[in-house]
């Protein structure tokens, strides 16, 4: 019989009953068999065949192994490889290796990696291209997960740096309970706040009440090492009387001579306000066409704060920091107390040579006081916000003068804002890498004022906003440092540095147009409502400010129950 061939053998196999398994059409596509994938498959690579087994059977797993499993589940195909993968029995998968893995000691000689100083660089050594090398640590202890700088072996644990994405997020308290009945008008975030835009004027003067001493200009001089002086509490009777109590702001209200009235505290916190971290809250009330920027009693915007603009800024209790004088909330009573009596301490207390404005102090009353006044003069001046002119708007404002120098070159009075720095530990937790204030504020002083103006962008650019609306001719800051850096009791002044405020500002890059131009946005908000009272309260960890409309009365109440509470707790 002759030889038959291939095909003819195949073509004499009946239908139906071939080799291998049978077609589906579940896995078919016009007869040829595919992997199953889904929509959201990247078309990257027609197969991987490596996926399931290299990074598994290698050993390296960790971060790297999840990158490559995350990339690889995004490419075509790449979540069913098991389909194609051969089944392996898990007893020899388990004791399956290509060459051993037992670290060999190798002789100091040609080819080994030592590290340079800073102790023994130990941890996971790998054999690259024969070559022993020890992986880059800082720490000389052995058997720990990471070390200071995120590592591996040193017994510190982990600290959070600027490439720690996962860092765990600090929930802050808002400065006031948001109430079920305050309805929420508007929500705007700090990107759309800086965008706003409106030129404002120089303001011209309406009335000034107070007096000024002369600045000391022996604090300007570079002060001794070793014999620095020490700051002095001194007791001067100073105020701090909100906008619509403000007894010559009424005044001026009753005569229509603005429609904006604000203090220079609140009105900075407004127009610095996409510079701020920390809750705050202002109140406005609206009667008629007036609108009065007002604020409650101890709140927390007459604090100082510091370093709220630190990437790592001082944290709280609950986030862990035991040191209690370096918490924000002592840190910042501590600062608040330092400007006190800084400002009081820089002038020289002569009677005879003070200068006088055309008014008393409104606030001061000798016969109810036991202290004298501090040097301050108030400056009710006048800003035009008006866009149009059929449609004018006018902002009045009390700004506050600290003290008077003599201009060293015409002998004319110049009028002086101060303000203090204060250093509390630069090795502490919250320093926000600040340098050393006694070694570097001579030799670096422009390092040291960089640091303070990224650490306190908020709070420095809130004092040069109340110099520029006060029309200073210098602003004046001190730097202050505690005596011992565990004790927040003692205080010595390392040195004075004054400034132009315009030229301030534009170290800063803060921009007054800006902050005018969120202020007549506000005003307008508030303007367009019927009369009452309304709430702008800055999110405790949000970039976002929320105008809420309150029932009248709202902190009235809340008064009349304090004192309620107050009176009941004496009686028992």
């Amino acid at each position: 019989m002759a030889p038959s061939s291939l095909a003819d053998i195949i073509s004499a196999l009946p239908e139906g009953d071939g080799w291998g398994p049978p077609t589906v059409t579940d896995t078919t596509l016009n007869g040829v068999p595919y992997a199953p994938f889904s929509k959201g498959d990247k078309l990257g690579r027609m197969a991987d065949w490596t996926a399931d087994s290299k990074d598994s059977r290698d050993g390296r797993g960790g971060r790297q192994q999840y990158n490559r499993n995350y990339r690889d589940q995004q490419i075509y195909g790449a979540g069913s490889n098991a389909i194609f993968t051969a089944p392996v029995a898990e007893a020899d998968e388990n004791t399956f290796s290509v060459v051993s893995r037992e670290t060999t000691k190798t002789r100091y000689g040609r080819g080994a990696v030592f590290s340079r100083g800073r102790g023994q660089r130990g941890g996971r050594q790998d054999t690259r291209g024969g070559r022993n090398q020890a992986q880059r640590g800082r720490g000389g202890s052995q058997g720990y997960g990471y070390d200071s700088r995120g590592g591996r072996n040193a017994p510190r644990g982990r600290r959070f740096g600027w490439k720690d994405y996962d860092k765990p997020t600090r929930n802050r308290d808002a400065s006031i309970n948001i109430k079920p009945d305050w309805q929420l008008l508007e929500e705007i975030d700090f990107n759309r706040l800086a965008k706003l835009n409106l030129d404002g004027d120089d303001g011209e003067d309406m009335d000034g009440y107070g007096f000024l001493y002369y600045y000391d200009r022996s604090f300007d001089k570079q002060p001794v090492k070793a014999a620095e002086r020490r700051l002095v509490p001194l007791d001067r009777a100073t105020y701090n009387v909100t906008t619509s109590s403000d007894p010559v702001i009424q005044e001026l209200a009753d005569k229509d001579e603005a429609t904006i009235f604000a203090t220079d505290s609140i009105l900075s916190m407004l127009m610095c306000s996409t510079r701020s971290i920390y809750p705050w809250d202002l109140v406005i009330a609206k009667q008629g066409n007036k609108i009065f920027l007002d604020k409650r009693d101890n709140a927390t915007l007459d604090m100082v704060t510091v370093n709220e603009n630190a990437a790592d800024a001082p944290a709280e209790a609950s986030d862990g920091n035991k040191d209690g004088i370096n918490q924000p909330a002592a840190l910042a009573e501590e600062a608040t107390y330092i400007n006190h009596n800084f400002a009081n301490q820089v002038v020289l207390e002569n009677e005879s040579r003070k200068v006088e404005m055309a008014h008393e102090n409104p606030f001061y009353n000798a016969s109810d006081e036991t202290e004298p006044p501090a040097s301050k003069a108030y400056k009710y001046r006048r800003f035009d916000l008006s866009t149009s002119e059929e449609d004018p708007m006018y902002l009045i404002v009390r700004t506050e003068l600290d003290a008077v120098q003599k201009n060293a070159i015409s002998g004319d009075d110049q009028f002086v804002t101060v303000k203090a720095l204060n250093e509390f530990d630069n090795k502490a937790q919250g320093s926000g890498g600040a340098l050393d204030w006694r070694t570097k504020l001579v030799s670096q002083r422009g390092a040291v004022v960089a640091t303070e103006m990224k650490n306190n962008s908020v709070k420095l650019a809130r004092w040069t906003v109340q110099s520029i609306l006060s029309k200073a001719d210098v602003m004046k800051l001190g730097f202050v440092s505690r005596a011992n850096p565990k004790s927040n009791d003692k205080h010595v002044i390392l040195g004075v540095i004054g400034w132009k405020p315009k030229d301030f500002a534009n170290q800063m890059n803060l921009s007054l147009s800006n902050g005018w131009g969120i202020v007549r946005t506000i005003a307008d908000m508030c303007l367009n409502r019927g009369d009452g009272k309304f709430v702008l309260v800055k999110d405790p960890n949000k970039s976002i400010l929320r105008l809420y409309e309150v029932p009248a009365g709202s902190f009235d109440e809340e008064g009349e129950e304090e004192a309620v509470a107050e009176t009941i707790a004496e009686e028992d």
